[in-house]
This record gives C-alpha cells, sequence and structure tokens, in this order.
C-alpha cells in the first residue's frame, strides 16, 4: 500500500492485510442513486442552504444551496490556483451536475457526483454497505497486481489504448479529449481490472471512510511487516492546518479522475490519494460500497 516514488502524502509503502470483502463493480450511478432517494425522500448536503451558525464569517454569497463545478478557462492559467477552474454554482447538485438547466437525462450509468461525505454514507446504510477504508480501496483498485504502478499495470496506455477516464492536454484549458470522454463516463466504459472492477482509476475520485493524514502512519510497517485493517488518520490530523480555515474534518479520496492530468494531478494511480472536506461536494466526485465478511452480497 502506498508509494515511496511518487507524492508525498503516499509514503511510506508498506505491506497490508485486510480480511475478505465484496465491493461493487462500479461507482455508484445516477440511476442507482436516484433509487435511494425516491424510496427515502434524501435530500443532498449540496440542495440544503448551510446554516450560518455552522461557518461564522462566511460571506452570505457562500451561505447559498450549491456546489463546485469545473469551469474550464479559456487559456492557461496559475495551476497554484484551482479557483482559476471551480465555480461555486448555485443550483448544481447531483440531478443538475453543471446548474440550472443542466440534468442527468441519458447519464443513468454515469456515475453520481455532487455527494458529500454524508450523503454517500447514508445510502451505503440503506443499500445494507459501507464505504472502503483506504486499505480496502487500494486493494481492491490494485487488482492483484503487487507495487504496479497503475490498476492495468507499469503502462498508462498500453498499445495505445486509453484504460482509464482521465485528462489528455494542458490541464486545466485544453483538453484533446483523446478517450473519447470530456466529462464523465459511462460506468463500464473502460475495462476492468483483474478483479473485474470498473473505474477504480479516473472519471471520478472516490470517498473512503479513513481520515485524511499528511503521510501514511509513521509507524507504518515497512515490508518485514505487515498491518492488518488499518484504518489511517484521525479525526484531529484530518484538519487542514495550512491557514486559520474552520475545522472541517477531511477524508481520503482515491482513484484520481477525469480531471487528472499529467502537467498537474497524476494521480490516477491506486497509490494516490487527496484530501476532501467532508461538506463539500464537486462535479467529479462519486463513491462506491464494500460489503464485509464473506457471504456473497446481493446484486
Amino acid at each position: 500500500m502506498g508509494s515511496d516514488r511518487h507524492y508525498p502524502e503516499e509514503a511510506p509503502g508498506h505491506s497490508v492485510r485486510v480480511d475478505g470483502f465484496w465491493t461493487d463493480r462500479t461507482p455508484v450511478t445516477n440511476r442507482q442513486f436516484r433509487a435511494f432517494v425516491a424510496a427515502t425522500g434524501y435530500v443532498t448536503f449540496a440542495e440544503i442552504p448551510p446554516d450560518p451558525k455552522d461557518y461564522p464569517g462566511a460571506k452570505p454569497e457562500m451561505l447559498r444551496a450549491a456546489s463546485l463545478v469545473f469551469a474550464p478557462p479559456q487559456r492557461p492559467v496559475d495551476l497554484r490556483n484551482c479557483a482559476q477552474w471551480w465555480e461555486f454554482r448555485s443550483g448544481a447538485e447531483w440531478r443538475r451536475p453543471y446548474g440550472p438547466g443542466s440534468s442527468i437525462e441519458g447519464l443513468d450509468d454515469h456515475p453520481v457526483v455532487h455527494v458529500a461525505y454524508q450523503d454517500v454514507v447514508a445510502y451505503a446504510a440503506w443499500a445494507g454497505k459501507d464505504l472502503p477504508t483506504e486499505a480496502e480501496w487500494e486493494f481492491a483498485a490494485r487488482g492483484g497486481l503487487d507495487s504496479a504502478e497503475f490498476a492495468w499495470g507499469d503502462e498508462f496506455t498500453p498499445g495505445g489504448h486509453h484504460m482509464a477516464n482521465t485528462w489528455q492536454g494542458a490541464f486545466p484549458h485544453e483538453n484533446l479529449e483523446a478517450d473519447g470522454y470530456s466529462r464523465t463516463s459511462p460506468v463500464e466504459a473502460f475495462p476492468a481490472n483483474g478483479y473485474g472492477l470498473h473505474d477504480m482509476i479516473g472519471n471520478v475520485w472516490e470517498w473512503t471512510s479513513d481520515f485524511w493524514a499528511d503521510r501514511h502512519q509513521p509507524d507504518a510497517p515497512k515490508a518485514c511487516c505487515v498491518s492488518q485493517n488499518p484504518r489511517g488518520g484521525s479525526l484531529e490530523t484530518s484538519y487542514d492546518r495550512a491557514g486559520p480555515q474552520l475545522r472541517i474534518p477531511r477524508r481520503v479520496v482515491k482513484g484520481g479522475s477525469h480531471l487528472c492530468a499529467p502537467n498537474y494531478c497524476r494521480r490516477y494511480r491506486p497509490a494516490a490519494r487527496h484530501a476532501q472536506p467532508v461538506d463539500t461536494s464537486m462535479s467529479h466526485i462519486g463513491f462506491r460500497c464494500v460489503k464485509r465478511g464473506s457471504a456473497s452480497p446481493a446484486p
């Protein structure tokens, strides 16, 4: 698990053992999430205006039902400022992924997006499942390949074939769409990995249940030892310590998305990881569920 050859938050590489579990073959789709909402009447985080008491000092324009939508600029921009391509858009939510006037018509088999952490936990509970830990997710993503760079091997486009929905071109202004997609793609559009799982890499980032830590735990065993069913991070390590931000917990998301590009975010790999605030939904983050134990789950 992890890597000592890429971004620092992926280190140290260490050995892990997880108990048996089943995982969804694909990310949860719009069709599946619609069934959940129809059965329960659930309202997602992005559809509810924030309570001002939870965000003291927030600008009034931020206290509205909204979600973050990718809005590509028309020219090269400073890659250190993600505000150049993310827009906090009123009315953006899972049914309207790009805001008012958009819809998911024809996107039933695309991954649901604009789901915050509380939304995915609610879905998993309704489905009788759980969210994966980071270790479980990474084990599943590797598809039986030990230490391979990607979920399918060490070559990014073997034989010239795209194996996942990622970004081609200079991010964020030039999208060449060489893989056939500019945004999300159907969840089975690309080949499955060695475990028969689709979209473990690319398309959308996926939530895990682990709290974020800037690196894997300092005492993470090296290759000589094996950690059993680890859970990374803690509530305290999950907070953003870079500035005076509100103390919003962050969880680990995995797998990269259709916005990951070689010149900006080379995180379309099983070992890659990223921190996501639990109160933030975006147009490139989804999830899948797991069921632990030996019994085969219902489809």
